[in-house]
């Protein structure tokens, strides 16, 4: 492997040249750095008082969905939640997944079931009866 060395050193290409510094310009005075404008000082109290309000609206959504919730599970544990209408599109869709659901589940048992059968075929063949030498 080839040594490695900084920078590239192919013909024609030279290496970057170091400026020096720019100097520091003092322009107008100076300031401490945690002095503030009035006009920064107004524009950071509309900005907080924007973020206050986020805040407060934010808030008072998470408390109404947290209420819906509570009513909904106090409804539910009641027995005042009614199940969709037999003739409506939500009872028809839900029905139509029941149905694949019920298909998927009794493949998938079956599948496990074929499997399990198989191992036991191969339990009882190589271990009991000593049909298959292994």
């Amino acid at each position: 492997m080839a040594k490695r060395s900084r920078g590239s050193r192919r013909p024609g290409h030279r290496p970057p040249k170091s400026r020096p510094a720019r100097p520091a310009t003092a322009t107008g005075v100076a300031r401490p750095a945690t002095a503030l404008s009035t006009t920064e000082e107004a524009r950071a109290a509309e900005l907080e008082a924007q973020i206050v309000a986020e805040e407060r609206a934010a808030e008072s959504e998470r408390a109404r969905s947290r209420d819906r919730a509570r009513a909904r599970s106090e409804a539910f544990e009641s027995g005042g939640l009614s199940r969709p209408r037999a003739g409506s599109l939500l009872a028809a869709r839900a029905s139509e997944e029941y149905t694949y659901v019920v298909r998927d589940v009794r493949r998938i048992v079956r599948v496990g079931g074929g499997l399990l059968l198989v191992l036991f075929v191969l339990f009882l063949l190589i271990d009991v009866f000593g049909v298959i030498k292994v």
